[in-house]
């Protein structure tokens, strides 16, 4: 009974790993296709790079293919490979659940990311805007040439410019493009606006004052999350130790698989201190986030 109930686990493991390659596998098929499509007839360089960039051969191109890899991805491969080992479903399971979560953590990062590389274009526009001004251009040419070399308006660019170009609304457009993640400065640039085209006060003056206190703010918020970096990395090292003493027990020759996903006590361990790794995990994390959020 317990060999048939190792034959069918193996078999599972092996048919989810079959899966897992073929979905990984056909990832790129439809990008590589397009590059072969808009490739230039005869030239050999692909219409999708550089110009006089001469097309990987088929082995690099499928390894570059490989190792462009969404991390989130690997927790599925580590899974499969674990399921081999230990003869269970339990670990392709975990590695299936934690995909989905992989992913969020890493679209996260991307968009804080981008947040910060918008507060940076929202500085850079300031500083070029009073630079413009200060040069004897009218505010809406200035606004023109400004957004043009630091693209702090983002995706409301257009609605902005056109405002500005044609006499419209510009700080109402503003305050618009301000509702995009990483650029509230845009809001202070749109009171900046109003005072001088209502009141007559200097623009530029008003900009140089906004751009300083962006920047302080910037700056507080980059030195607040590199004292956090310590603690973060701490939570990260410790959330790690379980691997290490796994490792470590398969050096000792305890086969620590077999009794973590085939005995009553190491299923019981098991749930226990997954369960208790991931709570640590999200507190420790939480408490970092209210700290850069305070």
């Amino acid at each position: 009974m317990g060999e048939a109930m190792g034959g069918s686990s193996l078999g599972a493991a092996a048919l989810c790993a079959g899966v897992v390659l073929w979905l990984l596998g056909g990832r790129n098929v439809g990008a590589r296709r397009a590059r072969l499509l808009l490739a230039g007839s005869g030239s050999g360089v692909v219409g999708t790079g550089p110009p006089g960039r001469r097309a990987a051969p088929g082995g690099v191109a499928w390894l570059r293919g490989r190792l462009r890899l969404r991390g989130e991805w690997w927790a599925a491969v580590a899974g499969v490979a674990l399921a081999v080992l230990g003869a269970s479903v339990l670990p392709l399971v975990a590695g299936a659940v934690a995909v989905p979560l992989l992913r969020r953590v890493r679209l996260a990062g991307r968009a804080r990311r981008a947040r910060e590389r918008r507060m940076d274009a929202v500085i850079a526009l300031c500083a070029a805007l009073a630079g413009e001004v200060r040069a004897g251009r009218q505010p809406g040419e200035a606004l023109l040439r400004a957004a043009r070399d630091s693209g702090g308006l983002g995706e409301a660019q257009a609605t902005v410019l056109a405002a500005a170009r044609f006499g419209g609304d510009v700080p109402g457009a503003l305050a618009t493009a301000a509702r995009q993640p990483g650029a509230d400065g845009l809001l202070g640039l749109a009171a900046c606006w109003r005072v001088a085209v209502d009141q007559g006060a200097g623009l530029a003056a008003g900009l140089d004052r906004l751009e300083a206190a962006l920047r302080a703010e910037r700056d507080q918020r980059a030195d607040l999350r590199a004292q956090l970096a310590g603690a973060r990395s701490t939570a990260l090292m410790l959330a790690g130790l379980p691997v290490l003493g796994l490792l470590l027990g398969v050096v000792m020759g305890a086969d620590p698989l077999r009794v973590l996903l085939h005995s009553g006590a190491g299923l019981g361990c098991l749930f226990a201190g997954g369960v208790l790794e991931g709570v640590g995990m999200w507190w420790a994390l939480r408490i970092v986030r209210g700290a850069e959020a305070g």
